[in-house]
């Protein structure tokens, strides 16, 4: 895998083409007009977002946010790669790009509460859950559960 700051055509295959199934369609960037915004406009995206490539291309994308000693990440797996094995990998590579080029205390994110294959995989490269919070994101209210990983 090889990661790289994120460029444009990246951002609008991620924005328009990443289509999830089902339940998982919540993830789809057109669900958020914000979400939407953040990654296709470069202002916004800013330098927090990268591409994770693999032998067949855009595998991945993740943004790392600093919350004082801490840092927060948000990603996601392509579609057609979801629930298939990948996701544990994938996770593993983006933790060691944070922790080789960012200092920090702890990881934090933040999953959507139904999504336990996800947090089934975060736990599994050592996440713990440590709260819970309501989150105002796609025109309504959603559980999302709160995890963190100390290194």
């Amino acid at each position: 895998m090889v990661i790289k700051k994120m460029e444009q055509p990246e951002a609008l295959e991620i924005a328009n083409d990443w289509k999830y199934d089902g339940e998982y369609a919540f993830y789809d960037m057109t669900a958020d007009p914000e979400d939407y915004e953040e990654i296709v406009i470069p202002e916004k995206r800013g330098d927090r977002y990268f591409s994770v490539l693999d032998g067949d291309g855009l595998m991945g994308f993740f943004c790392v946010e600093r919350e004082g000693a801490n840092i927060e990440i948000g990603l996601g797996l392509r579609p057609s790669l979801t629930g298939r094995g990948r996701g544990g990998a994938f996770l593993e590579e983006v933790l060691r790009f944070v922790g080789k080029n960012y200092s920090f205390g702890k990881i934090r994110m933040d999953v959507a509460s139904f999504n336990l294959r996800a947090i089934k995989v975060y736990e599994r490269a050592g996440f713990v859950k440590t709260g819970t919070a309501k989150v105002s994101t796609n025109g309504g209210m959603y559980d999302f559960t709160q995890m963190e990983l100390s290194r």
